[in-house]
C-alpha cells in the first residue's frame, strides 16, 4: 500500500509538470519575425504593438527583420521555428494569401504550417486618379474605359501585388479593358499617378492619403465594406454597384503550427491587449490602418477565403510574379 501511495504521488507530480510549465510561460525573450526590412508597413505595425505585447507577457518581444521573396522568407522562418512559443511573426496578404498561388508558390503552406493568432490590421486600397483627370466619379471612368478599350493604363506595385489584383477585380466586375503597368514600389506608383502617366491605380492607403487630402489625387472608391474615416466622402465599390471589388491589404500574426495551447493563447491575449490599447489604436490609425483583433478561428477562415479569392484571380488571368 505504501509503495502504491508513493507511486501515485510521484505520478501526480509528473502530471502537474506540463501545466506548471505552461503557467510560467514565458521565461525568456520572444522573437517577433518581420518578413520585411525596417521601416516598411509590416515593420511599423510590429514595432507599434511589440512593446504593449511585452508589457502583457512580462518578457521582451524582440523584432527580428528577415526580408526577402516578398515576405515569404520571413514567414518561412516562422513556419520552420520550434513551436515552443518563443518565435512568432507577422505576415502580409502577399505572403499568406497571394504568393502561394504565384509561380512556384511558397516553401510553406499558410494553412498547414502556421497557427493563426489574430488579424493585426486591415489596410484599405483606394482607387485613385490624378487631380488633372477628367474622371470625377467611378461611373465616368468606367464609361470612358468601355468606350475606348485598352486606352487607359493602371499602375501597380508589381505583378501579383494587391494593387494589381484589385484592378483585376475592377476589370472583371465593370467589364472594362485597362492595361497593366508595373512599378517597383508604392512611391514610384504614386509619382506616376501624380504626373498623370497612369490614368488610375490602387495602392495602400498610407501611400496615397497625403496626396488625396492635399487634392493632388482624387479617390473614386474604396474596396472596403464601409466608408473610411479618413475619406468619409469617398463611396465604397458596393455602394456604386460593384461589391465584387473587395480588396484590402492586411497584416496578421502567425506562429509555427502545433504550438501548444498555453503559449499560443498567451500570445493571442497579448496581441489583443495591444490592439485594444487606445494609444496603439491611435498610432495604427495614423498609419492608415484599421486595427484587427479577431479570434484564431476567424483569422484562419479569413486566410482560407483570401487564398481562394486571390488564387482564382491569379489563375483566371494567368498572372505570374515579376
Amino acid at each position: 500500500m505504501r509503495i502504491s501511495a508513493l507511486l501515485a504521488a510521484v505520478l501526480g507530480v509528473l502530471a502537474a509538470l506540463p501545466a506548471t510549465a505552461q503557467e510560467t510561460y514565458p521565461t525568456r525573450p520572444i522573437r517577433f519575425v518581420v518578413p520585411f526590412a525596417a521601416g516598411g508597413p509590416s515593420d511599423i505595425v510590429a514595432r507599434i504593438i511589440a512593446p504593449r505585447m511585452a508589457a502583457t507577457l512580462g518578457q521582451p518581444v524582440v523584432v527580428d527583420n528577415r526580408a526577402g521573396a516578398g515576405g515569404a522568407t520571413g514567414v518561412d522562418v516562422v513556419a520552420r521555428a520550434a513551436a515552443d512559443g518563443y518565435v512568432f511573426g507577422i505576415g502580409s496578404a502577399g505572403a499568406l494569401a497571394i504568393s502561394p498561388s504565384l509561380g512556384r508558390g511558397t516553401p510553406y503552406d499558410p494553412i498547414r504550417d502556421l497557427a493563426p493568432i489574430t488579424l493585426a490590421v486591415l489596410v484599405p486600397e483606394p482607387l485613385v486618379v490624378p487631380a488633372a483627370s477628367p474622371f470625377r466619379s467611378l461611373q465616368d471612368l468606367i464609361a470612358d474605359a468601355r468606350a475606348r478599350p485598352g486606352a487607359l493604363n493602371f499602375g501597380s506595385t508589381g505583378s501579383g501585388s494587391m494593387p494589381h489584383l484589385a484592378a483585376e477585380q475592377l476589370r472583371a466586375a465593370a467589364g472594362i479593358d485597362i492595361v497593366h503597368v508595373s512599378y517597383n514600389s508604392g512611391g514610384q506608383l504614386a509619382t506616376a499617378i501624380l504626373r498623370n502617366e497612369m490614368q488610375l491605380g490602387f495602392a495602400d492607403l498610407p501611400v496615397l492619403l497625403s496626396n488625396i487630402q492635399a487634392g493632388t489625387m482624387r479617390a473614386l472608391a474604396v474596396g472596403t465594406r464601409e466608408r473610411l474615416s479618413w475619406l468619409p466622402d469617398v463611396p465604397t465599390f458596393g455602394e456604386l454597384g460593384l461589391p465584387a471589388v473587395d480588396a484590402s491589404n492586411w497584416h496578421g500574426l502567425v506562429a509555427p503550427a502545433r504550438m501548444a495551447a498555453g503559449p499560443l493563447g498567451a500570445l493571442r491575449r497579448a496581441a489583443i491587449a495591444a490592439l485594444q490599447d487606445p494609444e496603439v489604436r491611435q498610432r495604427l490609425h495614423e498609419q492608415g490602418a484599421i486595427p484587427g483583433g479577431n479570434s484564431p478561428e476567424e483569422f484562419a477562415a479569413f486566410i482560407r477565403s483570401e487564398n481562394q479569392k486571390w488564387g482564382e484571380i491569379i489563375r483566371r488571368n494567368h498572372i505570374a510574379a515579376d
